[in-house]
């Protein structure tokens, strides 16, 4: 027999741990330690050193990298098991996710309790958590060369595809415990659902021009808000060449953007949620917890920005645009059952 809720429960569990991992790897970007481990060894990397002799051997292979070499070359032992272990642990569970998520997968499928059609949509999950350990690689090759500096690019892909996994888990295991029914078309309920999905999809823009703010460091200037230098708009906006890469390489033009995205949902998603409330009375619930998450989240911006991107404020204010994106996913689940 088929059994939703304790899938449910399962998937619930992983999309935690997506979360757990999510902030550590936060952490392990906002201490400098993600270019500790200059190798990428998916089944041997779970060991760690155990042994003084170890330890000279990874930290000798660190000594010869680009970060060493040109920022930290005072580093000693002590220092580098602090990055070490930051790094060590965002991978751990990385790999641990895999493991939660692989050994009860293949119980379900020999029990025979996952219902029909879902199969292939589990699986590929797991291929996506593959993915996204190749992808976390290869950002941080980007940033083992003659600049010490992971590619901003790079780490929007690996944030973004740590959202995808996260909300696919997640509307799966909505989808587990309540039925979807179907709409008809041209209905006020109709269109409230493709504005909750395009209210989705801003959030999720957000967080990739977050990506692009941590990647350039662009959270160290304008520390001031409302606004920015004295100006709303600053005068330097776009002032690079060639302008269309200013969006993703100019540090102005990235936080003003990502100011920009903050006060669209400000402004735009409390009302849509009032329109949810007066039309889906059912919704209620979700739509108090994305007002709250949305209030918290912009308090967490503003903080983190006020106070120079402080270690505690920056990490909640990551965590905090997952939750957002979770508690918004629900919303729109309500508002198709």
């Amino acid at each position: 027999m088929p059994s939703p809720r304790s899938l449910a429960v399962w998937l619930f569990v992983c999309c935690f741990m997506v979360l757990a991992t999510l902030v550590v790897g936060g952490v392990t970007r906002l201490t400098h330690s993600g270019l500790s481990i200059v190798e990428w060894q998916p089944l041997l990397g779970v060991i760690p050193p155990l042994t003084d002799a170890d330890w000279q051997a990874v930290f000798s292979k660190y000594r010869q990298s680009p970060e060493f070499i040109h920022v930290n070359n005072a580093m000693d032992m002590d220092g580098f098991k602090y990055i070490f272990w930051w790094e060590w642990t965002h991978r751990l569970l990385g790999r641990l996710i895999g493991l939660v998520f692989l050994l009860p997968l293949f119980w379900f499928l020999l029990k025979k309790r996952i219902p029909p059609g879902l199969t292939v949509r589990l699986l590929g999950f797991f291929v996506l958590g593959g993915m996204q350990g190749a992808m976390g690689w290869y950002m941080v090759k980007s940033g083992l060369v003659d600049d010490p500096r992971v590619s901003q690019y790079r780490l929007a892909a690996h944030l973004g595809m740590a959202f995808l996994i996260f909300g696919l888990m997640l509307w799966t295991a909505l989808g587990l415990l309540e039925r979807r029914v179907a709409v008809p078309a041209g209905s006020s309920l109709r269109c409230l659902q493709r504005t909750g999905a395009g209210f989705a999809l801003l959030v999720l823009v957000m967080v990739l021009s977050g990506a692009l703010v941590a990647g350039t460091h662009s959270g160290a200037i304008y520390n001031t808000f409302p606004l920015m230098g004295g100006h709303w708009v600053p005068p330097e906006l776009f002032d690079y060449a060639p302008a269309w890469k200013a969006p993703f390489e100019h540090h102005s033009t990235i936080q003003f953007d990502h100011r920009l995205i903050a006060w669209s949902l400000f402004l735009g998603l409390p009302a849509f949620c009032l329109s949810v409330v007066r039309h889906v009375p059912a919704a209620r619930p979700a739509v108090f917890a994305v007002l709250a998450m949305l209030t918290l989240q912009l308090t967490l911006g503003i903080a983190t920005l006020l106070n120079g991107v402080p270690l505690v404020l920056a990490a909640s204010h990551q965590a905090g645009a997952m939750v957002l994106f979770g508690v918004v996913l629900w919303l729109n689940h309500r508002l198709r059952i």
